[in-house]
């Protein structure tokens, strides 16, 4: 290919040293750009048409509920579409619609590695803004997930953005999580308070997300008061819709680490007054091997069992339903 570059200079050469006057320049050649991009991209049609297969594919994938369903077909869709693109990295290693494509699908089949390898080219190629909070957010996710927790914040900290866009507010939950295993409640919170409007009324599931979210990291800072008042301030203005409303939030929730999600559903559930379900989840969290917030689930367990045997005839593993008064953080002492 060397000549193909030789070429290329010396024609660029050639037109910097002579400039024919324009009513003597000859006619511009309609097929230069294409001779041009062939030059610098080769197999471009080629790789075009395998992302354009890939994005298809997986779109199809995100609205055939039924492949959604089979796990096993499922997987085996996303592999061939995995299969495709890297056919399509050999013919072009840099393109970023290739590498973005990669690292979404080798994540979902849990290849960790190439994930990363992709994603991390790819933001190293366009830089981490132009790269986008989807690259980044991911790219935090698989950290946090690992548990490298510098690299995560670090990633999570670019993918920063308006709460009503894209999952951004699931890198700020991500992003709270992270610092808050870091040792840094403080900037966690101070982190989801800000990212909310300052009047809140009425609760899009982005909005709905982070403010449950605060709940939680003011429960697991043992600030009772504080999380009481956002879940009461979710309820005055979902009122019987904030159980509905929380779960269908949670639900764009990518849980890392995946016991928070016994965390988050044991809040809501106490929150709503069904304490059979609520003590369950705290059990399996508690049960974790070194949950960070393990000893918080414990002493849950421990209000609710007082708060059972504050009724006659009730027993722990007895459904309650749900409470007739506005949801509530329950504030029992420890026995």
């Amino acid at each position: 290919m060397r000549w193909v570059w030789i070429l290329g200079l010396s024609l660029l050469a050639g037109r910097a040293e002579a400039k024919p006057h324009p009513e003597h320049a000859p006619p511009e050649d309609p097929n230069l750009d294409d001779f041009w991009r062939d030059v610098i991209e080769p197999h471009s049609e080629v790789v075009t048409a395998i992302v354009r297969k890939a994005r298809s594919a997986l779109g199809k994938l995100r609205e055939d509920t039924d492949l959604d369903q089979a796990i096993d077909q499922r997987v085996q869709y996303v592999s061939d579409v995995y299969g495709m693109l890297r056919y399509a990295h050999k013919l072009s290693p840099e393109n970023p619609d290739v590498l973005r494509l990669i690292g979404t699908t080798a994540d979902e089949l849990g290849k960790t590695p190439q994930a990363l390898e992709a994603l991390e080219s790819l933001a190293r190629i366009l830089g981490p803004d132009r790269a986008g909070s989807e690259v980044t957010g991911r790219l935090g996710m698989i950290y946090l997930r690992l548990g490298k927790l510098d690299d995560a914040i670090r990633w999570l900290g670019h993918a920063q953005g308006p709460l009503l866009v894209g999952d951004n507010a699931v890198a700020a939950v991500q992003l709270a999580t992270a610092l808050a295993a870091h040792g840094q409640m403080s900037d966690a919170i101070d982190l989801l308070g800000n990212a909310l409007p300052a009047h809140t009324n009425y609760f899009a599931d982005p909005i709905t997300l982070v403010s449950f979210a605060l709940a939680v990291h003011y429960d697991r800072d043992e600030q009772h008061g504080a999380a009481f008042e956002v879940l009461d301030k979710m309820a005055v203005t979902l009122q019987q819709e904030l159980g509905p409303f929380i779960q269908r939030a949670l639900l764009a929730m990518r849980f890392a680490p995946p016991e928070d999600q016994y965390y988050y559903r044991a809040l809501l559930y106490e929150a709503l007054g069904n304490f059979a379900e609520a003590r369950t989840e705290w059990m399996l969290y508690a049960s974790v091997p070194d949950a960070l917030w393990q000893h918080r689930a414990i002493e849950h367990v421990h209000e609710i069992d007082a708060q059972l045997r504050a009724r006659p005839g009730v027993h722990a593993t007895q459904h309650l339903g749900p409470s007739p008064t506005p949801p509530i953080l329950h504030k029992l002492p420890v026995p």
